[in-house]
C-alpha cells in the first residue's frame, strides 16, 4: 500500500490490524493478566497486554505503510515521512480488562494531518466492531448508525469518567453531582472510546469527561461525528481536556448543562 492510500485503504487497514490485535487481547486475558507497572498515579495501571497489543498494532500498520506517523498510549511516538498519522490505544478501558469486565476496546484512527480521516474501535470481550471513514458515515458491526433522537436532559442518559489524578477525580465527582438531578442518570463504564460509540448507536445521550486524551477519542471521536453527533475537545484549567459528545441537535443544551456543572472547573 503506497502513501498515496485513499482513507478506505486506511480504513480497511485499521480493520484488519484491530481485529488480529483482538484476538491477541482475548488470547492473553485468557492466560492470566497482571499489572506490568503504573503511570500518572498507582492506579493508572499498564499490563504486558497493553504492551504487546502496542507492538503487534505498530509492527502491522508501519510494516505496510512505513513512511507513517505512529502516536501510541505506551510507547515512544514515530515521526513519519507521509501525511498520515496513526494514534493508537491499544487498550482501552484497562481496569476493565484488568478484572474482566467487558467493556474495553482496541482503538485505532487514522489521521491526515490534525483531522481523522478513518477509525476502528473494536470490544474484543464482545465482538462488537465500531468503524468510520471521514464523509462515509458510522457503523456497528457492517451496519449504519445513528445517533438517537434526542430527549429532553431531564430524560437523557449521560456517560462520564474520571480522572488518575485524586484532586481532579475530586473535583469531577461533585461535577457528576450537581449534574446527576437534572438529567435521567450517568454511567460510568471505563472506556472513552466505546462511551463515544454508545452516543453514536443510540445507547446513550451524551458524554463528558476531563482527562482522556487523543489516542482514547481519536477513533470514537470520528464515529460519533460521523453518526450525527458533536464532539468538542477543550483544555481545562487541570491542565487536561475536556471532552463532550452528544447528537447535533441537542448539543448546545448538552454543553450549557456541562459548563453549568462546572466539569471544566
Amino acid at each position: 500500500m503506497s502513501t498515496a492510500a485513499s482513507d478506505d485503504d486506511l480504513l480497511a487497514l485499521a480493520l484488519a490490524t484491530a481485529r488480529e490485535a483482538g484476538e491477541l487481547v482475548v488470547r492473553l486475558r485468557a492466560e492470566g493478566v497482571s499489572v506490568a507497572g503504573t503511570k500518572s498515579s498507582s492506579v493508572d495501571i499498564v499490563t504486558a497486554a497493553d504492551q504487546a497489543c502496542e507492538e503487534l498494532v505498530r509492527r502491522r500498520l508501519l510494516g505496510v505503510r512505513p513512511g507513517d506517523g505512529f502516536v501510541g498510549e505506551e510507547g515512544e511516538d514515530i515521526e513519519g515521512t507521509s501525511e498520515v498519522r496513526w494514534i493508537v490505544d491499544p487498550i482501552d478501558g484497562t481496569v476493565n480488562y484488568l478484572y474482566g469486565i467487558p467493556q474495553y476496546a482496541v482503538s485505532i484512527a487514522a489521521a491526515r494531518g490534525d483531522r481523522v480521516v478513518a477509525g476502528v474501535v473494536l470490544n474484543p470481550a464482545t465482538g462488537h466492531e465500531y468503524a468510520a471513514r471521514l464523509g462515509g458515515g458510522a457503523t456497528r458491526d457492517g451496519r449504519r448508525i445513528g445517533v438517537r433522537p434526542t430527549p429532553p436532559l431531564t430524560e437523557a442518559l449521560i456517560g462520564t469518567g474520571f480522572s488518575y489524578d485524586t484532586d481532579v477525580r475530586a473535583e469531577q465527582a461533585l461535577a457528576a453531582a450537581r449534574m446527576l438531578p437534572r438529567v435521567r442518570d450517568i454511567r460510568r463504564q471505563g472506556s472513552c472510546a466505546l462511551d463515544l460509540c454508545a452516543v453514536a448507536s443510540g445507547t446513550l445521550d451524551g458524554y463528558v469527561e476531563v482527562g482522556p486524551h487523543v489516542w482514547d477519542h481519536a477513533a470514537g471521536g470520528l464515529v460519533a461525528t460521523e453518526a450525527g453527533a458533536v464532539l468538542e475537545v477543550s483544555p481545562t484549567r487541570y491542565g487536561l481536556d475536556l471532552v463532550m459528545c452528544a447528537p447535533r441537535d441537542g448539543w448546545d443544551a448538552f454543553q450549557d448543562l456541562v459548563r453549568s456543572c462546572e466539569f471544566a472547573g
